[in-house]
């Protein structure tokens, strides 16, 4: 084993290191995604502004782990004798075994864990839009009619008339 084996096997392993980081932050933001879920399910809003937070301040780590996995790949990229940026794909097919299997396999994880993550985000969208409309029709009761919505999906409204009842049918 030569110094450029070596050089490549060190960018290949820390490729692989940063890797496995970002799957498992992409874990806990799947698991966060679902503790917000439901915490909206619930109906109960105390925890939400907390539920939101945590995944705010996950995404952040998360968007600062991609920056070294593409750092990392960059490396890995150039000790094979290959562009910069290359996808995953790429350096899973010229980086030969462990690392084929390595990182095919972590590709394959990312490609589920994204199309899961995708999924629960748009389902906690929905959810968070139906809440707000449910609470801003509620609110408007109190002291105006909601008559219908707007092309735009806002509530219309008129304030409310006196009304007699005959109570004596």
């Amino acid at each position: 084993m030569n110094l450029t084996d070596t050089h490549r096997g060190a960018a290949m392993e820390k490729l692989s290191l940063v890797l496995w980081r970002e799957r498992e932050l992409l874990e806990e933001l799947h698991y966060r995604l679902e503790v917000e879920q439901l915490v909206l399910a619930s109906g109960r809003s105390r925890w939400l502004a907390h539920a939101t937070r945590d995944i705010d301040t996950l995404l952040a780590t998360v968007r600062e782990t991609e920056m070294l996995r593409a750092v990392a790949a960059d490396e890995a990229a150039a000790a094979s004798g290959m562009s910069s940026n290359p996808s995953l794909a790429s350096l899973a097919e010229s980086a030969g075994e462990p690392w084929t299997t390595i990182f095919t396999e972590h590709r394959e994880a990312f490609v589920t864990l994204t199309n899961e993550i995708t999924t629960l985000a748009d389902s906690n969208r929905h959810l968070i839009s139906a809440g707000y409309r449910s609470a801003r029709e509620t609110l408007m009761s109190l002291g105006e009619s909601v008559d219908g919505y707007a092309a735009d999906g806002s509530a219309t409204a008129e304030p409310l008339r006196a009304s007699l009842v005959d109570r004596s049918l």
